[in-house]
């Protein structure tokens, strides 16, 4: 009962309605899942996809706190870091 629904806070329930339906974006997190920084092209390797399509898949995944870019300043070599929400989402994946 109670448990339950403690587990499956509205906001996981969220990220994994936005994050389910998209092998792209479950896969990035499964990609960054070790808290291994990574850049995008790495992460379109792990994925099987081209460069330019993950980079759209990381802003939303971003947007939604599920990945962090620790140098956003930068215009080549950005790093991306999975965030706690992100490795909650996993765990349901």
């Amino acid at each position: 009962g109670d448990n339950i629904m403690k587990e499956y806070s509205d906001e996981i329930i969220e990220f994994l309605v936005y994050v389910k339906p998209s092998k792209y974006r479950q896969k990035i997190l499964i990609s960054l899942k070790d808290e291994k920084l990574k850049i995008p092209s790495e992460i379109a390797r792990d994925v099987g996809a081209i460069t330019s399509h993950i980079s759209i898949y990381l802003s939303g995944l971003k947007e939604k706190n599920l990945i962090k870019c620790i140098n956003e300043e930068a215009t080549k070599g950005r790093l991306y870091h999975i965030t706690e929400n992100g490795k909650k989402v996993l765990k349901y994946i």
